[in-house]
């Protein structure tokens, strides 16, 4: 794949768009933006906000946090007329038009952008206002120092191509076009970065936050090993492509918080934060659950950079960023990186396969544990991400299944389907791989968009086409109806016994709470419950149970009683004590096992875990 590098966009950066942003207030927590347009529409620019960022799928309306905008050519002002929340036009104009405007920036997230006296970071979607009608051409970022003493330590972090800055320092950067601008978030501070090659591609790690002895070296290693195996998935060994990566660098930033977890996608690089709790210590060899799940994060991301960034549903190519891009297909996209996230760390050999089929208990029964996987399918739930999904409420459970979780047991369930079926001659990585060759590879091929995405039809025709099997059934039952996956059928061909070992006779409300200060409040009241029979709701806050104030443990308080005893609640629904007479009733929460023979070991799972298939 031909890619924009800094000497390409050099040369074309001649009519670009021109940007500036500098935090200029830190401790208010203000960019200032400047956005010159050296050939404005003569009937008047206009300039527009994206209203949502790629990845995470809900309107979240940027343009709200410009507080102020202000435009001038030639040095004379020009007026600005709003179009609606997130559109400005500007007044015809003989000259350049500049536009100059403050954007607070206080959410401390990877989706949009914060600024204080420890560092800044921002999406372009939260940042760059897009000219209208000269989405195509280069535009050119001039990311500048704030003022003071006090962040002449500072530096760069960033994926996005340098212009006339050094790599990791203040100055010019250069994308082919708009979409390519807000591709590539931006980290400036007193970070902590490692570097190292995968498969000859430089890579950074940037750290912000606090971190006492970070083991930098162990995390550079650990990664290197995942991003290999990825970059080896999609290009194997034995053609022309053997081993390229689709980047010709790439960045993980991460934000280390006292408890944090989440991350953002983009073309050559991700946004992450963590709890510094889950980074690696100097001296402990140990892999901690924390560690474990940041790995995965770090992996579930990387894999992102084929499987959406570059694979993308039809809906996506090309995004349009002022309203919802409804597709059902993001079982595919995410919940296919979510099922690969997680064996990536095992093929990689970092964690071991008693690690990974614990890993996959955990998703089984989160997906079993909500009655919501009865009523909509993941197809449904992808196409409702932008009001279900992103917008979830105390009856999510009840009512909604995640894309992510079942989706990754979708993924579970056609890789074994097609390696038993085809006697392992095919795979889910075979299809995977089809997808990258036909979709994604030259996706971003020269400076400009110029990839088409895959349609619903599509990824259908393409298993049976690439697998040779007839799959519509499946798809029909798993996908797009919301039958539960057949797991333990497909699993006893490796020599893997799915069982429940959940205690018979346990009590249970069917509640899930959370600890509000010194009060035991329910989280959710899940459907058929004890609870929900007897008229508790979510929001609640238990008192009493049968006179005996409710300890921290609500578990350890049932343990007293027996399935079917009848018991007294007292709870505040708001400020109104209200008494329930709750019959108690068997928990019915799954405790899914993997209990896998280890005497004799199935080709089948030795093929299906260490990504092999064909003969």
């Amino acid at each position: 794949m031909k890619k924009s590098t800094a000497k390409s966009g050099a040369k074309s950066a001649r009519g670009a768009l021109s940007y500036s942003i500098i935090a200029a207030d830190p401790a208010a927590h203000l960019f200032a933006v400047t956005l010159s347009i050296a050939e404005p529409a003569a009937v008047g620019q206009i300039v527009a906000l994206p209203a949502w960022i790629p990845g995470s799928y809900m309107i979240r309306e940027f343009a709200r946090n410009i507080v102020q905008i202000r435009a001038e050519s030639n040095g004379r002002k020009i007026v600005l007329k709003k179009l609606d929340k997130h559109s400005w036009q500007a007044a015809p104009c003989d000259g350049p038009l500049t536009l100059h405007y403050l954007v607070y920036a206080w959410d401390l997230s990877v989706r949009t952008a914060h600024l204080d006296q420890t560092h800044g970071f921002f999406n372009g979607t939260s940042v760059f206002l897009r000219a209208v009608g000269q989405e195509n051409v280069p535009h050119v970022v001039d990311i500048q120092r704030p003022q003071g003493e006090a962040y002449e330590a500072w530096r760069i972090a960033t994926a996005l191509p340098t212009l006339k800055a050094k790599r990791g320092l203040f100055g010019s950067y250069v994308a082919a076009d708009y979409d390519e601008l807000i591709d590539h978030p931006v980290e400036m501070g007193s970070f902590q970065l490692a570097t190292f090659k995968a498969h000859g591609v430089p890579h950074e790690i940037a750290i912000t936050g606090n971190v006492p002895n970070l083991d930098l070296a162990r995390l550079s290693a650990d990664l290197k090993k995942i991003c290999e195996t990825q970059i080896s998935f999609f290009e194997p060994a034995g053609s022309k492509f053997a081993k390229r990566a689709p980047m010709q660098r790439y960045v993980f930033l991460t934000l280390a918080v006292g408890d944090g977890y989440g991350g953002l996608e983009h073309r050559a690089s991700t946004a992450l934060i963590c709890a510094r709790a889950d980074l690696p210590v100097k001296g402990q060899a140990d892999m901690s659950d924390g560690y474990r799940t940041f790995l995965g994060l770090c992996s579930h991301e990387y894999f992102h950079t084929w499987n959406v960034k570059r694979i993308k549903p039809a809906a996506f190519a090309p995004y349009d960023l002022q309203v919802e891009n409804y597709t059902p297909l993001l079982w595919l996209f995410e919940g296919f990186t979510s099922y690969y996230d997680d064996l990536m760390l095992l093929r990689s050999g970092l964690i071991d396969q008693p690690a990974y089929f614990k890993l996959i208990e955990k998703t089984i029964n989160g997906v079993l544990l909500g009655s919501g996987r009865h009523k909509q399918s993941v197809a449904e739930s992808s196409f409702d991400a932008w009001v279900k999904y992103y917008r979830q409420d105390e009856n999510a459970p009840n009512a909604i299944v995640s894309y992510y979780t079942k989706g990754s047991l979708v993924a579970l369930a056609l890789d074994l389907t097609i390696r038993s079926e085809t006697k392992g001659r095919r795979s889910l990585d075979d299809v995977m791989r089809a997808l990258w060759q036909r979709y994604g590879r030259d996706f971003y091929a020269g400076n400009a968009f110029s990839g088409r995405g895959v349609s619903e039809a599509a990824v259908e025709a393409l298993f049976d086409e690439i697998t040779g099997l007839k799959l519509k059934r499946f798809f029909d039952r798993y996908v797009r109806a919301t039958d539960d996956l057949p797991l333990a059928k497909l699993l006893a061909p490796t020599g893997i016994v799915l069982n429940d070992s959940r205690k018979p006779g346990k009590p249970s409300l069917g509640v899930r709470t959370a600890r509000n200060g010194g009060d035991c409040k329910l989280a959710n009241v899940y459907e058929g419950g004890a609870a929900h029979r007897a008229g508790l709701s979510a929001g609640d806050v238990l008192v009493a149970v049968d006179g005996i104030r409710v300890p921290n443990s609500l578990d350890a308080l049932l343990a007293r009683y027996r399935v079917g005893d009848s018991v007294v609640v007292h709870a505040f629904r708001r400020d109104e004590l209200m008494t329930f007479r709750v019959r108690l009733l068997a928990d019915s929460a799954p405790q899914i096992g993997l209990k896998a023979e280890v005497k004799l070991v199935p080709a089948l799972r030795t093929a299906w875990l260490a990504g092999r298939s064909g003969r």
